[in-house]
């Protein structure tokens, strides 16, 4: 087992632990934690379930598709900047050979 791996199946366990605790069956775990992707998502998902916040399924499916959504979001925005800063490295670089050719 890789460290991300280790890391990944000990969040996963903490968040069966926390819905154990609220009543809820272990296997929602797996699920959710497979569905959320990142040790990250699924900490911040073990915190909803800690605080009380998820009186039912419905509640906690719909805060973990919102965690979903902001990981989505804050994947897209990343990779926008990426792409951004590429062009205007490209956009530089361009600028300063036509600087050159002008000399």
């Amino acid at each position: 087992m890789t460290e991300a791996q280790r890391i990944w199946a000990e969040a996963r366990d903490e968040l069966a632990q926390a819905l154990s605790a609220q009543g809820y069956p272990e296997e929602l775990a797996d699920i959710m934690a497979k569905q959320l992707r990142t040790p990250k998502s699924i900490a911040r998902m073990t915190s909803y379930v800690n605080h009380g916040y998820g009186q039912s399924m419905e509640m906690l499916a719909d805060e973990m598709m919102a965690i979903c959504a902001d990981a989505d979001a804050w994947r897209a925005k990343k990779e926008s900047q990426d792409a951004q800063s590429r062009y205007n490295t490209y956009l530089y670089y361009r600028r300063m050979e036509s600087d050159d050719e002008e000399v």
